[in-house]
């Protein structure tokens, strides 16, 4: 009879498996890829993945969480590199930039389990929805400390150029979201000093301007 796995076996398996996984279903979907080319991507026997995950549905929730973990950490590590709060933001659009142009670029992980599994399964939708939170919290704390109030907008814009940039196969979007980003934040510092201004002095109705 086999030894049992040692939890140090199970942690390296399960990061073989994972990393398998996500490679395989990022690059031709989760529908396509069955189990056994996950099999002979990680080098796992089937009876060992299944003693790990008990379905596939199961595999795709932990493949999910482990890429988000990933991608917001290397998100972060890049932006708050930078100091000051609104270069900060820009710095999203430059990093989702260097991604779009990455080989191998197929749009959000997440988009893409939505479309295939999002109808059909809750948990893989649960997980889709806990990204998407996140993503959009990280960002808001990014946008919320430059003082404008924008940060729906430039989290629309994020993801706007992340469906742009997978379906046309082209960088370009978040440049063009970067230029609005920059708008906006510059368009929120004027509003709020023209605020100031009127409030501090009025001008007389009378007054030719």
């Amino acid at each position: 009879m086999p030894a049992a796995a040692t939890e140090e076996q199970n942690r390296l398996d399960r990061a073989a498996l994972l990393d398998a996984a996500e490679a395989l279903f990022y690059a031709h979907g989760i529908q396509a890829v069955g189990m056994d080319r996950v099999r002979e991507a990680s080098g796992l026997p089937l009876k060992r993945i299944y003693r790990l995950f008990a379905t596939k549905e199961d595999l795709v929730v932990a493949m999910l969480r482990h890429r988000d973990r990933r991608w917001r950490a290397d998100l972060a590590a890049h932006v708050e590199s930078v100091q000051d709060p609104r270069a900060r933001v820009l710095a999203v659009f430059d990093w989702l930039a260097a991604w779009f142009a990455e080989p191998g670029f197929r749009g959000c992980a997440w988009i893409n389990a939505h479309g295939e599994l999002g109808s059909s399964s809750e948990p893989v939708l649960a997980e889709v929805r806990a990204h998407k939170r996140a993503f959009h919290d990280q960002l808001a704390t990014w946008v919320r400390a430059t003082g404008a109030p924008v940060a729906e907008p430039v989290f629309l814009l994020a993801e706007g150029a992340i469906v742009t940039a997978a379906i046309t196969g082209d960088p370009a979007p978040a440049g063009h979201a970067r230029a609005a980003v920059e708008a906006l934040l510059g368009g929120a510092a004027v509003t709020a000093g023209q605020g100031l201004s009127f409030g501090s002095a009025r001008r007389d109705p009378n007054e030719r301007p």
